[in-house]
């Protein structure tokens, strides 16, 4: 079972204001290995990744305003994290928070990481410490993230996160090569302004039994700090690798996660989810033929009454009759850049809009990105020719 640690970090967001999220929905190729998954094509994926994160440091737009980068699960290849932390550390602004997956490694590996950033990491670092000494499972596969914190005062924070939860593709017999199981998840505590959130990888999510529950230890964790301190759980990121991103056992935890009528929740009501998937081209080696990766999403509570849109590259519905509304892109590869909700309960006579795309980017030919405008978002493009597509 796992369990969750507060991380207390000096992040100052604008009092007032919404903060800003940019989803990167991106293609992943992936190969089997003889101990897990690699990315197939490490060098032109650090060059995609690199691109995005040079157009984030420039900032050109309202991008000097982000506030949260997400990446896809398993997107980066593991010897270019450094080079990552150094752009972020070097270049990005104070205040911005940036969650990558990563391929596959060793669990050995990952204990030596854990090491580099043991400051920040001491419960996980304890943890995988623990299960080291237990067994021979210094070569067990891990699915990991980094969760990157440039702080107010411009320093760099980096927590470490294992997967707790594998698909049927990272499990198997042999035991050496069943896919290590974390056990701790941070709980982000924002200082001095107030904002908490979490990030998951994929499967962790909807991890669902009659006795235990990723998604039920979230929830009495954040009603908890609700009824001790009046905060509660305010973003719940959910990076994803995964062709089935609307599969019902999704839909039942988003449905128990914001419309559970027997019991008193306030410290999840209000929450946003943002689902970061990837892009509709991503191949891991196996059948992915009729397959729906891409439709990266955001889903708040039916009291924030989001507008019914029925665009080309984005949609708004209630997830098949939830009490949610939820913003739903396309699976094409995409940037996608918008504000979260400031408001929980919008005044009935207001027209704001609690949740707004500020932009859209599509890749370009030259390796770098396009800010969609006009008829592309209402109508769509295919690929980089920009020939028109079909509306949704």
């Amino acid at each position: 079972m796992v369990f969750i640690v507060e991380k207390h970090i000096n992040v100052a967001f604008p009092q007032g204001h919404h903060q800003h999220c940019l989803v990167c929905q991106l293609p992943n190729r992936l190969k089997r290995t003889d101990f897990g998954y690699r990315v197939a094509d490490p060098e032109a994926k650090w060059d995609q990744v690199r691109s995005i994160l040079e157009l984030v440091a420039a900032g050109k737009g309202n991008l000097k305003k982000l506030h949260f980068l997400l990446f896809p699960e398993s997107t980066l290849p593991a010897a270019h994290v450094k080079d990552v932390l150094t752009l972020i550390g070097e270049r990005f602004r104070p205040n911005t928070v940036t969650v990558f997956g990563v391929e596959h490694i060793r669990l050995g590996e990952y204990r030596q990481l854990l090491e580099t950033y043991r400051e920040d990491n001491e419960e996980a670092l304890a943890s995988v410490t623990e299960d080291l000494e237990a067994g021979d499972v210094d070569q067990a596969p891990v699915n990991w993230c980094v969760i990157a914190v440039k702080e107010n005062d411009g320093r760099l924070r980096v927590f470490l996160e294992a997967k707790s939860h594998p698909f049927f593709g990272e499990e198997n017999l042999d035991a050496l090569r069943d896919l290590y199981r974390g056990k701790v998840f941070p709980l982000f505590r924002c200082h001095p302004t107030c904002f908490n959130f979490m990030a998951l990888i994929c499967l962790d999510y909807v991890y669902r039994d009659l006795y235990q529950s990723n998604i039920s230890v979230i929830i009495d964790k954040a009603d908890q700090l609700f009824f001790e301190t009046r905060q509660r759980l305010d973003l719940l990121a959910v990076i994803e690798c995964n062709p089935k991103p609307e599969h019902p056992a999704f839909r039942d935890v988003v449905h128990g996660f914001y419309g559970e009528y027997l019991a008193y929740t306030p410290g999840v009501r209000d929450a946003t989810t943002v689902f970061c998937n990837t892009a509709g081209e991503t191949d891991y080696g196996a059948s992915t033929q009729g397959e729906a990766f891409g439709h990266s999403s955001v889903i708040l509570h039916k009291s924030h009454k989001l507008e019914r849109v029925q665009l080309a590259e984005f949609s708004t519905d209630d997830f098949g009759g939830l009490p949610v509304c939820r913003l739903r892109f396309g699976r094409e590869t995409r940037l996608y850049f918008f504000n979260l909700p400031l408001f929980h309960e919008l005044d009935p006579r207001t027209t704001r809009a609690p949740l707004k795309i500020h932009s859209i980017f599509r890749p370009s030919r030259s390796s770098g990105w396009i800010r969609m405008a006009g008829e592309e978002i209402v109508r769509g493009v295919n690929g980089e020719n920009g020939e028109t597509g079909k509306v949704l």
